[in-house]
């Protein structure tokens, strides 16, 4: 029943943005995603303690500002995707601009097939249906929603046009095909990682739990790794900005995946450090002592919003 009524609430929610202006799309998300955060304690609290694990010395009012923006942008970002996702090819095409494509043709010139990498940051999701139409259908790593039916209409939106959804089973057999046929494949580093394969790289200057998977593919294929982010611009535009590929270390073996692990999440850092607002703070990703519940200094609490 829950699901269902979730699945009715989301249709809903698709048939006003097909019809509201993109502005008044821009403003529900944001208050959507602002009453999440009055309401939702528990996801606040985790996102008051990465904060204050990340930026110690920034003041409890600035973290807690940061927190209200994340979660008014992921509430934006929900509704803007929905509203995206009704658009023709030629509308969607035209809320966004480019940067650096050259780079992303350059890497699938070398015809390894690419790893594009980024994180739950700014609008990753628009970012891979505009990539389909801008430069060429990837495959898209995910995880399944425990909503079946929810999941059906996402992996529709995700797939319209032409992207393929890479679901956990036989992944990296799925992903090695693709690279050797020349494809993309576009990847999020950013979620705390508990297989065995999982590498402790810095991140904030705190280890954190990473995937290896893209390292290691990448030094067995010779398949570059290109960072790509999708920011807000002004009136309900998009910049895509595709990064210099990361440079491989010059050595191979364990300490070469950790270190290239490391550099990709390098260059996610630096963005979240530049625009602290666009990322899942919301997300437990140091699963360590502070993580686990243990009072961090300068923690805003649940009754200070």
């Amino acid at each position: 029943m829950r699901h269902r009524i979730e699945f009715l609430a989301v249709r809903f929610l698709v048939a006003c943005v097909r019809i509201m202006p993109h502005a008044m799309v821009r403003a529900a998300g944001r208050a959507l995603g602002l009453g999440f955060y009055l309401l939702d304690a528990p996801h606040r609290r985790i996102a008051g303690r990465n904060l204050a694990v990340a930026f110690p010395v920034r003041p409890a009012a600035e973290r807690r500002r940061i927190a209200r923006r994340a979660f008014a942008h992921f509430g934006r970002l929900l509704m803007e995707l929905l509203k995206f996702s009704t658009l023709e090819p030629a509308a969607m095409l035209a809320r966004v601009e480019v940067d650096g494509e050259e780079r992303a043709r350059a890497a699938y010139a070398q015809n390894r097939g690419v790893l594009f990498i980024t994180g739950h940051f700014g609008f990753w999701e628009i970012h891979a249906i505009v990539h389909a139409l801008k430069v060429r259908p990837i495959g898209v790593l995910a995880r399944a929603l425990d909503n079946p039916a929810l999941n059906a209409l996402l992996e529709r939106i995700r797939q319209a046009t032409g992207n393929t959804v890479i679901y956990r089973k036989g992944t990296i057999r799925r992903v090695l095909r693709m690279l050797q046929a020349g494809q993309g494949v576009a990847v999020l580093i950013d979620q705390h990682i508990q297989a065995r394969d999982a590498v402790a790289v810095d991140f904030f200057q705190r280890p954190a739990a990473t995937t290896s998977a893209v390292a290691a593919l990448a030094l067995r294929t010779g398949a570059p790794i290109v960072p790509v982010f999708a920011l807000p611009l002004p009136h309900g535009r998009y910049r895509v900005i595709y990064e210099h590929p990361v440079d491989p270390p010059p050595a191979d073996g364990d300490d070469a995946i950790r270190e290239l692990t490391q550099r990709c999440t390098d260059v996610l850092e630096m963005y979240v450090r530049r625009h602290p607002e666009l990322w899942l703070w919301m997300h437990r990703r140091w699963r360590d002592g502070a993580e686990a519940g243990e009072q961090v200094p300068g923690m805003f609490p649940a009754a200070e919003l």
